[in-house]
């Protein structure tokens, strides 16, 4: 295959005594006894833990779950949030020798019983049975399935009464552990040792936007790799504290915690997504790995408070975010923008909102680090001229996650930064981003002709991702090989652009473009609630439900506006000609989104093809 652009740098040197698979790695973090290692939240109070207390922890789990009878090679379950009881737990596997099959927490009956039956998984741990947004709380999506899961022995519940014979408590499951480390207390430091590099870690099954998911085989070298190179490229240093909410069954939030055990930082780990706020300003942490919805939200709160602003004080933020509209246009046309009245603005406003989200997010913080979906590019302008460093990177699932990343003293806005040593990137003649490097899977589980038909022969990773290396070999990702759209004249868009445009505006919460074999491009929206409610406010009408909050004619004018100064920056072939507001937000539960927040296209375009067509033929959709 001819390659347009090609890179690659030099791996990551080893560096100190930080050698070996993850366990080994705790054990190295264990010698200093009164260090710590997380801090989380217990009967409503943050609580240090050493690194020798969670090593105690894990080698009591670990000889409770080979008392049970759980062998090398063996697959063991978590369902559950991201705590610190999930680490212990997927530390404790790897120090039986056994695999660890993540599954998230927001997954369907269905979805848990394919990946426990395809991966035939033996035990499972669950942590509790909360009702989880439209769901029914974990242990009873498990309880609904159990008997369609014949190889599933075991259920540990983390809190909880049991309920027949398969289930089990941790508490018990711990004591039974102890008597084990009684029994021989050496097993455990024997074992760990057996642990090899090229052996399988984790089975990560990918979300997908289409069809079943995929088994993800990620060895203990390839977060070891991960790890090393996280440093190497100051992501994260030994002296952070880095806040964790990702959900652990993501690589995102893997890495983070390779990184952790190869650093020896301080991990804080969040409540939850809703509290994350709530939890920064407390625990005051120096690096955040998140999502760009996160970032999303942090500036569309802004734009929408300091516009409702009343008086002079909405005036000049208005005033100033004109400004900023216009700075951004010269940016990304690679212009200075330095007039004297964005000077003033900078003044006047910017310092006062950095100000602002400094406090709202810690005030201690050193970087951030985006992932798992691309960041709006006029969000990264944003952060930047606010002096808030965004290192956005990218990865897939089947390279471990970081494969690329944006350099702390060298932020390429637009781009996901450059390859982390050790990895290669090629561009192929078709456009499709190509990686090889020590962060690629193994394979997939029990699907050689999918695996032979994502790496060839050399070892490249067909990433389905099209984009391109500039002058400083920094990757631009323009768009999903599958996602592009053809138009009926023959254009080729990528929707994804459009989308996070659109997402800049505070009334969009969701965005999907449509288009492929069609004349001209239409696109699925929905509101963001709280802004919707704000808005109808601010106008005196009537404010009701979602549904009913979605038909008003004000938010139907706020998102053509918004459609309108989208397609304003935009080539007549790619401008978005008609749009259809939807009566509810898409969600992980009701099937539009995947864990990471990512639009499934094909579901939307089945479940909402009666609104598609309607746009087509034009009868009820306002242009």
């Amino acid at each position: 295959m001819r390659a347009e652009n090609q890179m690659a740098a030099p791996a990551p040197a080893a560096g100190g005594a930080q050698e070996g698979n993850l366990v080994q790695l705790l054990v190295q973090n264990a010698r200093n006894a009164s260090k710590v290692g997380a801090t989380y939240k217990k009967d409503g109070r943050w609580q240090d833990i050493t690194w020798a207390q969670i090593l105690e922890e894990v080698k009591t789990l670990s000889e409770a779950l080979v008392a049970q009878g759980v062998k090398p090679g063996d697959r063991v379950a978590i369902f559950a949030n991201t705590s610190l009881q999930w680490i212990v737990c997927d530390l404790a596997i790897s120090g039986a020798q056994a695999i660890t099959v993540p599954i998230y927490a927001s997954n369907t009956p269905d979805e848990c019983r394919y990946i426990i039956n395809h991966s035939e998984t033996s035990f499972l741990f669950v942590d509790n049975d909360e009702k989880d947004a439209k769901q029914a709380g974990r242990l009873t999506r498990i309880r609904q399935k159990l008997p369609e899961m014949p190889s599933l022995k075991r259920v540990v519940l983390f809190e909880g009464a049991v309920a027949g014979g398969a289930e089990m408590t941790l508490s018990d499951l711990v004591k039974q552990g102890r008597e084990a480390v009684q029994a021989n207390p050496g097993a455990f430091d024997e074992r760990v040792p057996g642990i090899k590099l090229e052996d399988t870690n984790s089975l990560i099954y990918t979300s997908g936007t289409t069809g079943e998911p995929k088994g993800v085989i990620l060895t203990h070298n390839n977060w070891y790799y991960e790890a090393k190179a996280s440093q190497s490229v100051g992501m994260m240093e030994p002296g952070d504290s880095v806040m964790l909410f990702l959900p652990l069954a993501h690589v995102f939030a893997q890495v983070v915690k390779a990184a952790w055990l190869s650093m020896g930082y301080r991990l804080i780990i969040a409540e939850s997504v809703d509290k994350l706020l709530a939890n920064l300003v407390e625990t005051k942490p120096t690096v955040l790995p998140s999502v760009p919805r996160v970032f999303e939200k942090v500036y569309n709160n802004v734009v929408s408070n300091g516009s409702a602003a009343p008086g002079l004080k909405g005036r000049l933020f208005r005033w100033a975010f004109k400004l900023f509209d216009e700075y951004v246009e010269a940016r990304k046309a690679g212009r200075e923008y330095n007039t004297l009245a964005f000077s003033l603005a900078k003044k006047l406003v910017f310092a006062k909102v950095k100000a602002a989200i400094s406090e709202k997010l810690g005030g201690n913080m050193r970087i951030f680090i985006s992932g798992g979906a691309p960041l709006s590019s006029k969000i990264g302008y944003f952060f930047d001229l606010l002096g808030l460093k965004v290192l956005e990177g990218y990865g897939l699932t089947e390279t471990s996650a970081g494969t690329t990343v944006n350099r702390e003293n060298k932020i390429k806005i637009g781009t996901v930064g450059a390859p982390m040593p050790g990895s290669e990137l090629k561009i192929a003649s078709d456009g499709e981003i190509l990686i090889r490097g020590p962060g690629v899977m193994k394979g997939y589980y029990k699907n050689p002709a999918a695996t032979a038909e994502a790496i060839n022969s050399e070892g490249w990773f067909h990433t389905g991702d099209i984009g391109e290396l500039d002058a400083d070999n920094y990757l631009r990702i323009t768009d999903r090989k599958k996602d592009i759209i053809v138009t009926a004249g023959g254009k080729n868009v990528a929707p994804q652009n459009i989308e996070n445009q659109l997402k800049t505006y505070p009334i969009i919460s969701q965005a999907m473009v449509y288009g492929d074999k069609r004349p001209y491009l239409v696109t699925l929206i929905t509101v963001s609630d709280e802004a919707a409610r704000k808005l109808l406010q601010e106008k005196g009408a009537p404010v009701g439900t979602y549904a009913e909050n979605s038909k008003r004619p004000e938010v139907h004018a706020a998102v053509k506006a918004a459609m309108d100064g989208v397609n304003a920056e935009m080539p007549p072939y790619a401008t978005v000609k008609r749009f259809a507001i939807l009566e509810a937000d898409f969600s992980q539960e009701t099937g539009e989104l995947t864990p990471k927040l990512s639009v499934k296209r094909k579901v939307c375009n089945t479940k909402y093809k009666a609104q598609i067509d309607t746009m087509y033929e034009g009868t009820t959709v306002v242009d």
